[in-house]
């Protein structure tokens, strides 16, 4: 005879923790989606379409998914019923990380352009500063180059330093703003120290706006003066 199918039949471990795993991804994974539709389009009138079908689409495995274990064993049932309420809170609560990781992420790649011609810049620069160092004609020239002492100078070697601290923190979105400080201070300690036109390393650089225009958002236009 064949069993009805209501009748209950052992559930092997391996089953409980197959549909358990099903359970948990489609939970969190309908939440996730529904939530981050919702954030995302709460200006938009059509924003409940996509949410109904996020939902639409995670019963259609959930249910099955608790249904089918709780024909078996409706102790097994009620267990991934439990794991599965857990589970939705927890993705409910979790969304909000989720969504700012993802919207750091997209920033990121955006701003990656930026990032890369803000570093070609930032070493340019930082080649046509060490030239007042390891060309003695140049020193001898521009000696308040190297003068720390010198309000402009030292204004350049902090500029330094914070534009390095920010490319090795991987701080995507202040880099290029940092990079762009350090091609104003060394145009100002060039202009304190006397440097001629045709030796100045910022004429040979430029490209302080270009690098700021790759920022996505952003505007190019002067920057703050220190």
């Amino acid at each position: 005879m064949v069993p009805a199918i209501t009748e209950s039949a052992p559930l092997g471990p391996w089953q409980l923790l197959f549909w358990g795993v099903v359970l948990v991804c489609a939970v969190a994974a309908t939440v996730l989606a529904a939530r981050i539709h919702r954030t995302n389009g709460k200006a938009d009138a059509d924003a409940s379409d996509p949410v109904f079908w996020d939902l639409f689409a995670g019963l259609a495995v959930v249910v099955p998914a608790l249904v089918i274990p709780t024909l078996a064993s409706p102790l097994a049932g009620l267990v991934l019923a439990i794991i599965a309420c857990a589970t939705a809170v927890a993705a409910y609560l979790g969304t909000p990380r989720v969504i700012r990781w993802l919207d750091n992420r997209q920033r990121r790649r955006q701003a990656l352009p930026a990032v890369e011609a803000a570093a070609a810049t930032h070493r340019r620069l930082l080649a046509a500063w060490q030239r007042y160092e390891l060309d003695p004609a140049l020193g001898i020239d521009y000696p308040d180059m190297t003068d720390v002492r010198r309000p402009e100078t030292a204004a350049l070697v902090r500029a330094m330093r914070e534009a390095a601290t920010l490319r090795t923190a991987h701080e995507t979105g202040e880099y290029p703003p940092a990079v762009a400080r350090l091609e104003q201070a060394l145009a100002a300690a060039e202009s304190a120290a006397g440097v001629a036109a045709h030796v100045s390393g910022v004429q040979a650089v430029g490209g302080v706006q270009a690098v700021l225009a790759g920022l996505p958002g952003s505007a190019a236009g002067p920057l703050p003066t220190q």
